[in-house]
């Protein structure tokens, strides 16, 4: 695909400098996105290994290293609901070589619940692609939670009283915290909130028995689900996900318009030249569009998106203020 520059027409001697100044910006632009890239990328995750992140960060990284010709070496900087691998990122050169696998936890609930952000998601970061979607489902610790319904959970919550039960979440700001204080604010009463430092910890010890239920992303959820090692209640989309349409939504359980998801997209350091965004958005679709990647990432839960850098732009700007309102409405603080 070619991402032509063309300047204005010079009408006067200062406009034709900045037409020439433009012209000479955009071919050196140009050159850089035909041979670009030239060495190893890596695609920075804010999570654990064994994450939802994680495992979208490797599959597609594979596959962009294919298409691109150049290793994307995948770098786990786990805390801080991924804020940590986000700032290193956008303080990173803006060359294309340096990529964040964001998700709405980062990039639209953070600056909303930590106003001291060292990075502004809209002004530091170029989108490039959203990658997938996926929906959260609640699931309880059979041993611990008798629960075969949300109906059955909530009232053991509501026997238990204020802050008796805890949930586990993969770290504050996260959709899984999102999704269970957004719950408790339904159900009205305090459940008290255990983060961890990544998805996979907070299941760990849901398993083991030291935390009697979450919000996981239908990914990590699956396995346990199947092993029936934890018992699905509801899932958090509005309809039901046809890789489990046996399981009942929160809506239906009786949470009207009880909607919380999760999504992941790559992005790259502001100022990034448009062309290398375009490159790498190219290269990310065409990743998503192979039969095989879809049949991997369809197995572990999720839904394939590919949007172009325009259209994730626009996803993003539009995301910041719903997810704005619903922290302020819920009134979730920093803990």
């Amino acid at each position: 695909m070619n991402y032509p520059c063309t300047p204005a027409r010079p009408l006067t001697r200062m406009a034709a400098a900045l037409g020439l100044a433009l012209a000479l910006s955009c071919g050196a632009s140009a050159v850089m996105a035909e041979e670009f890239p030239n060495k190893p990328l890596r695609m920075v995750v804010g999570f654990a290994p064994g994450g939802g992140a994680d495992i979208v960060a490797r599959l597609v990284g594979a596959k962009m290293a294919e298409s691109l010709g150049q290793q994307v070496v995948v770098e786990n900087r786990a805390g801080a609901t991924g804020t940590i691998a986000a700032d290193n990122v956008a303080r990173s050169p803006a060359d294309g070589y340096s990529l964040f696998l964001g998700s709405q936890s980062t990039m639209v609930v953070a600056p909303s619940l930590f106003p001291s952000l060292p990075f502004k998601p809209e002004k530091d970061f170029a989108p490039v692609s959203q990658v997938v979607t996926m929906p959260l489902i609640l699931v309880v610790n059979p041993a611990l939670v008798d629960a075969k319904t949300v109906q059955e959970l909530t009232e053991h919550i509501r026997k238990a009283g204020d802050g008796a039960v805890s949930y586990a979440s993969s770290g504050q700001g996260g959709p899984q915290h999102i999704a269970g204080e957004l719950y408790a604010h339904m159900v009205g009463t305090k459940v008290t909130h255990v983060p961890y430092k990544g998805e996979s910890a907070a299941m760990a010890d849901v398993l083991g028995g030291h935390v009697p239920f979450m919000f996981a992303n239908l990914p990590v959820a699956l396995p346990h689900i199947n092993s029936g090692k934890v018992r699905p209640l509801a899932i958090t989309s509005l309809k039901r996900d046809p890789k489990a349409p046996q399981i009942p939504t929160l809506a239906e359980s009786g949470f009207k318009d009880f909607e919380v998801s999760t999504w992941y997209g790559v992005f790259a350091p502001a100022n990034t030249p448009k062309p290398v965004v375009g490159k790498l958005s190219d290269s990310i679709r065409a990743a998503l569009q192979q039969s095989d990647m879809q049949a991997k990432l369809s197995e572990q839960g999720f839904t394939v998106v590919g949007s172009d850098s325009e259209t994730f732009t626009r996803f993003v700007g539009a995301e910041l203020p719903r997810w704005s309102v619903l922290i302020r409405d819920i009134g979730i603080k920093p803990e």
